[in-house]
């Protein structure tokens, strides 16, 4: 059956060689079946700029998705909040499409929502601020003028400070807030949504202004992958794991 297929947080790097091969035997072996695969964030653990292309490990991951791309499987890439500074060069390099957050399509029928998930966050005050500083196109501009090694060297410190500052941080804190998802739900004329960041797998089904409303939320990859995949019957998780 016609399927689509979504997934968000892998958080790809080359010091966690385990997760690359669970990454390409889903690319190769599992992905090729599906009408789209959908990256709705956090494809890498971190993007210092389209430049870093040249990097073996960028070079190996853009490859994968690039010959999925030539099997037939339209790959459309999402920012997260570890690789927000993705642009047209590395789309370009893996035959894919970037979109925004969020994005909203007709999938199989049903109305569909896609947002990488971090923007619904709005209890943790602190990362909207980031976040905010970070999306101004004068900030990327500037970031993107430094010496790429420089950069690299700025992200690891943001990394280890933002990992310092979830210490502190309630497990509430750092979840989608309800308000702000009715409010977007309620924008986009109550579709299903589908989002990742909280790397909280889970089925709501969420009420608003008397529509029952679908919310998936997409789980990170650990030891084990784990994608949704929707058709015209609806939606369902499976999970990736590599072959003994």
């Amino acid at each position: 059956m016609s399927h689509a297929l979504f997934i968000s947080d892998l958080h790809l790097g080359a010091n966690s060689p385990q997760l690359t091969r669970l990454f390409a035997h889903f690319v190769q072996h599992i992905a090729p079946q599906a009408d789209a695969l959908y990256i709705l964030g956090d494809l890498f653990e971190y993007w210092a700029g389209d430049d870093d292309l040249d990097d073996p490990f960028h070079r190996q991951i853009s490859g994968l998705l690039r010959a999925l791309a030539a099997r037939g499987t339209r790959l459309y890439i999402m920012h997260g909040n570890r690789d927000f500074l993705m642009s047209e060069k590395l789309a370009d390099a893996c035959q894919a499409s970037l979109l925004n957050d969020p994005a909203l399509l007709d999938l199989y029928g049903v109305p569909t929502l896609l947002s990488h998930g971090d923007t619904l966050c709005t209890d943790d005050v602190g990362y909207q601020s980031y976040r905010s500083q970070v999306h101004e196109p004068a900030w990327q501009q500037q970031f993107l003028a430094q010496p790429l090694a420089r950069r690299k060297a700025r992200i690891q410190q943001m990394r280890s400070h933002s990992e310092n500052e979830k210490r502190g941080k309630s497990e509430e804190i750092m979840d989608a807030n309800e308000a702000a998802v009715a409010n977007l739900l309620r924008e986009y004329g109550y579709p299903r949504l589908i989002h990742g960041h909280t790397h909280r797998r889970m089925l709501h089904r969420p009420t608003v202004d008397s529509h029952e409303c679908e919310r998936w939320v997409l789980g990170e990859w650990l030891e084990t992958g784990n994608a949704l995949r929707c058709d015209a019957g609806g939606c369902s998780w499976e999970t990736i794991a590599c072959p003994a």
